[in-house]
């Protein structure tokens, strides 16, 4: 039975497939990358590289052989062959594409396609009893995680735009709030606005992560004393989420006159992230919550400055952390003791947790293409304030991508 591909739309009829040229690029870089490091060929499994590698997500597993070796590149699938030959570009794919061996005879097909090894695979991403089902088929192989990590670590001008429209959309959400928001509004209610506008953009309903579990809230709301409980994420704020098993994000708390409310909201433009924090509150906040962000801004601006000159992220942390210090923060940023995060901002792209990171033990710049968010957040008990923003690093400095100046730090209701 034949399917429609006009079915498979963006908005307006948008043909959304990632480039095939831009494939072609990721495919060069990858076998480049592989030969560099010494390392034959390797096998692809995990969903978010899959997507990165071939333009889709579809079941199966891509063998990229090094550009100095003669292995035959392929994507093998299980499911769906007809659709993911269409997400790679049908005829212009850069790659072969063909339906996945058998099991048994795995090892046998990899020896046909030039390999003289056992490609390496991600055994950073991949579950046990999954890496020991291939050792006891093809053998032992070597580990190919980071070198994956760093090849998405400078992203393309095309993977910037994504970005930048994932900003876009970001900044709708947050006038969703504006529009929605006023005393007695709940947090869950706020998230379910910035959510509507967020799925009516093409939102496809999951934020990648990197760090197991790897799942996340990506509206967190958390109102007055709702800033200050913890969780199990890793970052400042968690929120108090609806219920123990889903214990991030919005919960019931209803928003008072005068307390903070802190939003941190998280968008996927064809896969690719933006993440941005406003704050708001019902009538104005008092002097002592307005010099906190005022400090929390500035903060923020010293990590942007010291990235763009090319220090380290490390360095960038350090020079944050000393503001901290000197303005009396440093027990109260990001979380208070001991549930403190160690960083000041994170990469992103098609994972919310990418590398590097603006903390200690990041020894290396923030590439140039290198796209970050910066979030220097304080928590006390009475609530949370903070500034973020995602950038990306250019020849010519840092470069915003969310809402920047066009949405105000703080807004009243």
């Amino acid at each position: 039975m034949e399917w429609d591909v006009s079915a498979i739309e963006g908005p307006q009829g948008d043909d959304w497939r990632v480039p095939a040229g831009e494939l072609a690029q990721r495919m060069t870089q990858a076998a480049t990358a592989l030969s560099e490091a010494g390392i034959e060929s390797m096998l692809v499994h995990d969903p978010v590289d899959l997507y990165w590698l071939t333009g889709g997500r579809q079941n199966g597993t891509l063998l990229v052989g090094s550009s100095e070796s003669d292995v035959d590149s392929v994507y093998w699938v299980r499911a769906s062959l007809d659709r993911a030959r269409w997400e790679a570009g049908g005829d212009a794919a850069p790659f072969e594409l063909a339906s996945h061996p058998s099991t048994k005879s795995l090892d046998d097909e990899l020896k046909q396609r030039g390999c003289t090894t056992t490609p390496a695979m991600q055994h950073g991403k991949m579950p046990h009893n999954q890496a020991t089902f291939y050792h006891d088929i093809i053998g032992e192989s070597s580990d190919c995680t980071r070198l994956l990590y760093s090849l998405r670590e400078s992203k393309s001008l095309w993977e910037i735009e994504q970005m930048r429209a994932s900003g876009e959309v970001n900044r709708w959400m947050f006038e969703a709030i504006y529009d929605e928001g006023g005393e007695g509004v709940s947090e869950i209610e706020l998230a379910a606005a910035a959510d509507s506008v967020s799925r009516a953009a093409g939102f496809g309903g999951h934020i990648m992560m990197r760090k197991w579990p790897m799942n996340c809230d990506r509206v967190v709301i958390a109102a007055g004393h709702s800033g200050a409980v913890p969780s199990y994420f890793d970052s400042a704020i968690g929120g108090t989420g609806p219920h123990p098993f889903a214990s991030l994000g919005a919960g019931f708390h209803r928003i008072k006159i005068g307390e903070p409310v802190l939003v941190d909201i998280v968008h996927c433009h064809r896969g690719y992230v933006s993440d941005c924090t406003r704050m708001f509150s019902v009538g104005p906040l008092n002097d002592e919550w307005t010099q906190r962000l005022e400090s929390m801004v500035e903060i923020s601006s010293s990590v942007v400055t010291s990235l763009a000159k090319g220090d380290t992220c490390e360095m960038a942390y350090e020079g944050g952390m000393k503001i901290a210090r000197e303005l009396g923060y440093d027990k109260h940023l990001m979380g208070m003791p001991p549930d403190q995060a160690r960083f000041l901002g994170h990469s992103i792209g098609l994972h919310l947790d990418e590398t590097p990171v603006v903390a200690r033990g990041f020894p290396q710049p923030l590439p140039i293409g290198g796209t970050m968010a910066i979030e220097p957040k304080v928590i006390y008990p009475d609530g949370a304030i903070g500034v973020e923003d995602s950038w990306v690093r250019t020849e010519n400095g840092m470069e915003c991508l969310t809402a920047g100046d066009l949405i105000p730090l703080h807004q009243e209701w």
